[in-house]
């Protein structure tokens, strides 16, 4: 008799193997979750998109973090400590951090990290978020004399960093949440920079690492194993999907492809909360939607021409018929909920009919030169969702009421913000602006005419600078709030950006979705989330 049991052992082996293989990939969690758009780049040094944030709280863990419910709690920074003159800051880093290549994270890894932000060279927008850290703003500034070895920032040991403060800065805690706070790997970021496409080129410390990164298709990241916290992270693996489609998104959540998108469409708002019920959520939000005018370029460097196209701008018809009430009507820059202010500046037409808007608006353009046979013509650009493009209809029809001439350059979320970050010419732009911290300095410093990296529109004011360099040197709070609701007022009356909505965080959430909580912030960090079966 033929021996078959040596022949079929391997075969049976192989089998077993193969089963156990798809038993565990079976057992694995995996989240499918839509994100605002495609990032331009994962270097948090050069990032400046709500779609990077979403993508950086899960590769990257700062000092301190957002929690579910947006509330700052521990990162790698376990404790810390301020001086009673509110200048100097020690924070204790956790001993098990780790980099996802297993490697030590170390307090010289932030120093390194605060020196790059803050170096002209890399280019970094958000660099003046740091600029209340001693040194920061003359060094980034490229101030005669000044060098990297300056800054406020250093490592007494590989467990302790320290900052030093150029004046107290009540919302410190809250600003090192944000990406330019966040670390990289000093051996390996310059490579990263110049092989984006290379998942292996990206060493991380967050609860995941980059494994898959598919322009304009998705981007996967695994549980990094050596994150301090592995242990408490459910969800093995979780896929990011570029959603501009936002009724596209919606279709594959009702398909049960996604088990959670970042927006909604707003003309499908109604018909998805009767269908799904609480499986739509919305709620308040740290956040503007805004028109930039180009300040720096006739007309739109006429007052009279900025407050006429403000004026006609229907806001309550906008959230209500374009946006279904998922949005509030904005008469000021600011929005609800703001901390360390008061009473927001606001628009000092808002009780006024659109009657007597229209009016008005006819009345500033005859003075600047239109009307009469000479419309004013404007090249609107937007990012593509169908609720940007309803708007910008919405908006151009009310406008065509008062002689204007609209027309349209649609381009989809990456090239929008990057035309316009990379100083390209536009006569009217959208914008969003997501709060990064909840303080209303977050919100001004946008109009700092040494803002290169954010005053998209050009505008300019002594007064206003003038008055936002007072603040950042007052240490009182009330007499703070106090100074900037007077630049805020500035703002409000020149309108360099027109302030049209007051966001709501927007999602549609899956029920096999545990864990999830919206927040003012809107920060969704993976680690905090789970998948039911």
């Amino acid at each position: 008799m033929l021996d078959v049991t040596r022949r079929q052992a391997p075969l049976a082996l192989a089998a077993m193997l193969a089963a156990a293989r798809a038993a565990s990939a079976q057992s694995k969690i995996v989240f499918h979750r839509g994100n605002d758009g495609d990032p331009e780049t994962l270097d948090p040094h050069r990032t400046s998109t709500v779609a990077e944030a979403h993508l950086l709280r899960d590769l990257r863990e700062g000092l301190v973090i957002h929690n579910m419910r947006g509330e700052v709690v521990p990162g790698v920074a376990e404790s810390w400590t301020m001086s009673p003159d509110g200048r100097l800051w020690r924070f204790k880093l956790r001993a098990e951090a780790r980099w996802s290549n297993g490697e030590p994270f170390k307090a010289s890894d932030f120093v390194y990290s605060f020196r790059r932000i803050i170096n002209p060279e890399t280019g970094a927008k958000y660099a003046n978020l740091l600029f209340p850290i001693r040194n920061a703003e003359a060094i980034h500034k490229a101030v005669p004399g000044s060098s990297l070895e300056e800054l406020g920032v250093s490592a007494p040991d590989e467990q302790t960093l320290e900052l030093v403060l150029e004046r107290p800065t009540p919302y410190l805690l809250e600003l090192l949440t944000h990406q330019s706070a966040l670390p990289v790997h000093p051996a390996t970021i310059d490579r990263a920079a110049q092989e984006p496409g290379r998942p292996e080129n990206w060493i991380t410390n967050g609860a995941y690492a980059l494994k898959e990164l598919a322009p304009n298709s998705h981007i996967r990241l695994d549980r990094n194993p050596h994150f301090h916290d592995a242990a408490h992270v459910k969800i093995d693996t979780v896929i990011f999907y570029p959603a501009s489609d936002l009724l596209a998104a919606a279709r594959r959540f009702q398909a049960g492809e996604l088990h959670l998108t970042t927006d909604i469409p707003a003309d499908q708002f109604k018909q998805l909360r009767g269908k799904l019920g609480e499986q739509v959520r919305i709620g308040p939000y740290l956040a503007t939607y805004f028109l930039i005018l180009n300040s720096a370029k006739a007309p739109f460097d006429d007052p009279r021409v900025r407050r006429a196209l403000s004026l006609q701008i229907d806001r309550e018809f906008i959230a209500d018929r374009v946006w279904g009430g998922t949005m509030l009507p904005a008469y000021g820059v600011i929005p609800p909920h703001i901390r360390n202010y008061g009473e927001r500046a606001e628009l000092d037409f808002r009780h006024q009919s659109m009657l007597e808007r229209e009016d008005e608006a006819r009345r500033l353009l005859a003075a600047a030169g239109f009307g009469n046979g000479i419309p004013l013509e404007i090249e609107f650009r937007f990012n593509t969702t169908d609720n940007n493009r309803n708007t910008a209809l919405a908006i151009a029809e009310q406008w065509r009421g008062i002689g204007v001439e609209t027309r349209f350059v649609e381009t989809d979320f990456r090239t929008h913000f990057a035309y316009l970050r990379e100083g390209g010419d536009f006569d009217v732009a959208r914008y969003g602006w997501i709060g990064d911290y909840s303080d209303p300095q977050n919100f001004l410093f946008l109009f700092q005419s040494d803002n290169a990296g954010f005053n998209i529109g050009k505008y300019a004011s002594s007064q206003f600078d003038a008055l936002m360099k007072l603040a950042a040197d007052e240490l009182d709070i009330a007499r703070r709030a106090a100074v900037l609701r007077e630049a805020d007022s500035i703002v409000i009356t020149e309108q360099p950006w027109i302030p049209v909505l007051h966001y709501s965080t927007k999602n549609l959430v899956s029920p096999k979705l545990a864990g999830f909580e919206q927040n003012l912030r809107g920060a969704i960090p993976t680690r905090f989330l789970n998948l039911r079966a």
